[in-house]
């Protein structure tokens, strides 16, 4: 199975939501799974955000050598699930890649604590720790519910 998450700039949630799969899989022996993620926007392989970097590490997970990746016809036709932040981003994925159909859903909707009158994981660039940690909050609970998922069906 390949699991891509989406988001902006891949310098953040995606990286972030990417990092901690990755750590909860290498725990388990989901070795059938692989996860990568991409951004919407070309950041040039823009490193990863320092704080993001810096909370995953302070959390147990690996915070190294990330650079940002262009999302690609490639990956959205490889990926058997596609993650994104923000139903904004949904329908930006759909409207470019059209055979994303059915293949795309929100992180958050994973979470015990999704709402749709809050959906989107919203991101923390450039503002306080304080909306980093929530982020972080957000992913890994979303994680931890796409990984009951997977656990419970053999795929989300």
């Amino acid at each position: 199975m390949n699991i891509l998450i989406v988001c902006t700039a891949n310098i953040n949630r995606s990286y972030m939501a990417e990092r901690i799969l990755k750590g909860h899989l290498k725990k388990g022996r989901e070795k059938h799974i692989h996860v990568s993620s991409a951004a919407l926007l070309d950041m040039k392989g823009a490193d990863a955000d320092p704080v993001a970097a810096g909370l995953l590490m302070e959390n147990g997970y690996d915070g190294s050598g990330h650079h940002s990746l262009f999302l690609t016809d490639r990956q959205i036709e490889q990926a058997d699930l596609i993650l994104v932040m923000e139903n904004s981003q949904k329908r930006l994925v759909l409207d470019r890649f059209p055979k994303a159909d059915g293949r795309i859903r929100l992180l958050k909707s994973y979470s015990e604590n999704y709402s749709d009158a809050d959906p989107d994981i919203r991101d923390p660039y450039r503002m306080s720790i304080y909306h980093y940690r929530v982020c972080f909050s957000e992913i890994y609970l979303s994680v931890q519910g796409l990984l009951k998922s997977l656990s419970k069906k053999g795929q989300p």
